[in-house]
C-alpha cells in the first residue's frame, strides 16, 4: 500500500556472550553462559551452543548448571558491552536519525526517509549487518517491515546473522504460521488457555470473529489482538532526546500520610527509574528525592552516590533515606517522586562496575533478566517485594 513504511528492528546476536567468545577465542564453539556465578545468580545470555541444552536468560545459574555441568559461566562486563553498544549505534545514527534503543543489544530504525540515499528496506539492513560486523566482528540480526510489531518478529526468525524482509501487503500471511507465543503480549498461561482452545498458530487467530477475541482477551481486548495478528501496528519509532536526568514522580488522588506507603511507592518509582537507565544505556551519580505537602509547599533532597549506577535497589535505598530525612516526622504527602541525574554513559564509569564484583555481578544478571521478562510479558510482571 502507498505511504507504508519501512521499519528495522536490528538485535545483536547473544551479545554479551558474543563479545566474550570474540574476546576469548577459546570461548568459540563452547557453551558461554554469562551472569552471575553465585548460589543465587542469574543467567544474563547464553551462548547459540549452550541454548542448544535449553539454557535461556533470565534462568537461574544453578539450573543452568544442572542442563549444561561443562558450560563455561563468566561475569559479564557491562563497561564493555556499552561501549560495543556504542559502536553499533553509531552505525544505526550514520543511516537515519530515528533510532529508538530498546536495550544495549536491539534497536527500532524508520527507514522511510533514508531509502533515497541508501537504497531500499533489504538493502539497508544489509549495510547494517556489514558495518556491524567490520567495526565489532559480531553478527546482527535485522527484521525489515512496515510495522514495529512484524519488524520484531522478523528478526527473530532466522538468528543468527539473519536477514528477513516481509514486503508491505504480506503480513498476515507472513504471520500466519508461526506459533501463537510469538505475539506481544501472549505468555504462557494465556498460550495454555488459547491451546486448549485450539488456537496454536496466529492464523488460528486470523479466522475468528471480533466477538471471539473479545472472549478469549476480555471484552474491549479483541480488537487489540485482531490488529496484532494482522501485523497491524502504527506506534512509530520513537528517538531518545539526551536526558539531564531521569525522573518518576505521583500525585496521590488522595494525601498519603503513612511511612511505609510512601516507602512502597518509593519502591516502585526507582524500578521504573532503574529500568529507564539501562534501556539508555545510563547511569547516574545523583539521587533526589521530591516531596509535595498538601499545601503545595515542594522540598526535595539529594545526594550523591560513591559511583554512577542503574541499580532499582540502589536507588531505592537512597531515596528511602532522603524521604526519612525529609519526612522525620511524618507528615501527609501530596506528591512523592524519585529522580537520577548526572547522568553518563553506562560503560563510562571509572570505578567498579556493576558486573566487576560478586554481588554486583548477580544484582546486574539479575536486572537484566527482570528487564527481559518485562520486554515480552508487560511491566506487571514482575514486581520486587517492599525492601524495608
Amino acid at each position: 500500500m502507498s505511504g507504508a513504511r519501512t521499519i528495522l528492528h536490528a538485535d545483536m546476536d547473544a551479545f554479551y556472550a558474543a563479545v566474550e567468545q570474540r574476546d576469548d577465542p577459546s570461548l568459540r564453539g563452547k557453551p558461554v553462559i554469562v551472569g552471575g556465578v553465585g548460589r543465587r545468580g542469574v543467567v544474563s545470555t547464553a551462548s547459540y551452543e549452550a541454548r542448544e541444552f535449553g539454557v535461556r536468560s533470565a534462568m537461574p545459574t544453578a539450573r543452568a548448571k544442572q542442563l549444561c555441568p561443562h558450560g563455561v559461566f563468566v561475569r559479564g562486563r557491562m563497561r564493555v558491552y556499552a561501549e560495543v553498544s556504542a559502536q553499533v549505534r553509531e552505525v544505526f545514527a550514520e543511516l537515519t536519525p530515528l533510532v529508538e534503543p530498546l536495550s544495549l543489544d536491539e534497536a527500532f530504525l524508520d527507514v522511510t526517509g533514508s531509502q533515497a540515499l541508501f537504497g531500499d528496506g533489504r538493502a539497508i539492513a544489509e549495510r547494517v549487518r556489514a558495518e556491524v560486523r567490520a567495526r565489532t566482528d559480531l553478527t546482527i540480526s535485522v527484521g525489515v517491515a512496515s510495522s514495529k510489531l512484524v519488524a520484531k518478529i522478523a528478526s527473530d526468525l532466522h538468528k543468527p546473522d539473519g536477514l528477513t524482509v516481509v514486503p508491505d501487503g504480506d503480513e498476515i500471511a507472513f504471520l500466519a504460521p508461526l506459533p501463537i507465543a510469538r505475539l506481544w503480549g501472549v505468555g504462557p498461561r494465556l498460550q495454555e488457555k488459547l491451546r486448549q482452545l485450539a488456537v496454536h498458530r496466529i492464523g488460528d487467530l486470523q479466522r475468528r470473529s471480533a466477538a471471539e477475541l473479545d472472549a478469549l482477551f476480555g471484552e474491549g481486548h479483541g480488537a487489540h489482538y485482531a490488529n496484532l495478528c494482522r501485523g497491524i501496528d502504527d506506534r512509530p519509532v520513537e528517538p531518545e532526546r539526551e536526558a539531564k536526568s531521569i525522573s518518576q514522580e505521583t500525585t496521590f488522588e488522595f494525601d498519603l500520610g503513612d511511612r511505609a506507603a510512601c516507602h512502597r511507592v518509593l519502591l516502585e518509582q526507582s524500578t521504573q527509574v532503574g529500568r529507564r537507565l539501562r534501556k539508555a544505556a545510563l547511569c547516574g551519580a545523583l539521587v533526589r528525592v521530591k516531596v509535595r505537602d498538601p499545601d503545595f509547599t515542594t522540598r526535595t533532597r539529594q545526594q550523591k552516590l560513591p559511583e554512577p549506577t542503574c541499580d532499582d535497589l540502589q536507588i531505592y535505598r537512597t531515596a528511602v533515606a532522603l524521604f526519612d530525612a525529609l519526612r522525620a516526622n511524618m507528615r501527609p504527602v501530596r506528591l512523592l517522586g524519585v529522580g537520577v541525574a548526572e547522568l553518563r554513559p553506562a560503560g563510562a564509569r571509572t570505578q567498579r562496575g556493576l558486573f566487576d564484583g560478586g554481588e554486583r555481578t548477580r544484582s546486574a544478571g539479575l536486572l537484566d533478566a527482570l528487564d527481559r521478562i518485562r520486554d515480552r510479558f508487560g511491566e506487571g510482571a514482575i514486581r520486587r517485594g517492599n525492601q524495608d
